[in-house]
């Protein structure tokens, strides 16, 4: 486990093989750390088997991380959110002993729903995205997406043949994520594929769904209470209900910046109400 700067030619050769032997393993981290590794525990005089212990750890910290980091450019989050930023202060009607919860994942493996309700700004896409990266970094695959689009890619995946595909992705992922249910009303087709993707994860995977409208206007989306009764029975069967009314979470978060930078409430109470 002596380490030296400099050596032969010839003392090289098992140096080489052994590099080469870690990455036809997929064993990177060791290939990285086994020399400097090995120089530290020698000075120290630590033995073999806690030398070889360290560098496994190392290994498998190093791979977690970077399943974690596929999991989450899988899961497609438009942006990166954790509850380290959320302001629970700004949204009081939010159960946080709830969210706190949920964010452990449980859910997640027993395969149960949860339904963030609310008006636009209070929060919800935070709290989904947060929660999605909480379940990948607890070994979920995850997929985030809007209603709109969702049904969007639905129906395009329906014309090109290639429906039954995009159904049995997105019916084995371990966390479904639609954000936004309530802003687009569909057509039939496109509220009968929505429903088909709900029906086919029903009790066999977890399914996370914001909306800024109660459920008795749901049908205003889906078009048929039919629909709409069958829809709400799967997903409120085993769920957890966020209801986040209250003023906008952004237009509080505006008015703190409002401080430093000076703007004025009625600009800031006009561009919410636009958005």
């Amino acid at each position: 486990m002596r380490h030296e700067h400099a050596r032969p030619a010839h003392c090289r050769g098992p140096q080489v093989l052994l590099i080469n032997h870690f990455k036809a393993l997929k064993l990177p981290t060791l290939a990285r750390e086994y020399e400097k590794v090995g120089a530290d525990y020698a000075r120290e005089g630590i033995d073999y088997p806690r030398y070889l212990l360290r560098l496994c750890e190392l290994e498998r910290i190093d791979r977690e991380r970077r399943m974690m980091e596929r999991r989450i450019r899988a899961a497609k989050f438009p942006v990166t959110k954790s509850f380290d930023s959320f302001d629970f202060t700004a949204a009081p009607g939010l159960n946080k002993a709830l969210v706190l919860e949920l964010a452990r994942c449980e859910w997640v493996t027993q395969r149960e729903n949860v339904i963030a309700l609310g008006p636009s700004g209070v929060g919800k896409t935070h709290t989904a995205l947060a929660l999605g990266l909480a379940a990948c970094q607890k070994g979920f695959s995850v997929t985030f997406t809007t209603a709109a689009a969702l049904v969007h890619e639905l129906i395009e995946a329906r014309d090109e043949k290639r429906l039954r595909a995009l159904q049995k992705q997105l019916a084995l992922v371990k966390l479904l994520i639609v954000d936004e249910l309530g802003y687009v009303p569909f057509t039939a087709v496109g509220a009968e594929l929505l429903f088909e993707v709900f029906s086919r994860r029903y009790e066999h995977g977890a399914t996370l769904v914001t909306s800024n409208l109660p459920f008795d206007e749901w049908t205003s989306v889906l078009g048929s209470e039919r629909l709409t009764g069958a829809l709400l029975d799967r997903l409120t069967h085993h769920v957890h209900i966020l209801e986040m009314n209250g003023d906008s979470y952004r237009l509080a978060t505006s008015k703190q910046r409002q401080k430093k930078t000076g703007i004025s409430d009625h600009v800031l109470t006009k561009g919410a109400a636009t958005t």
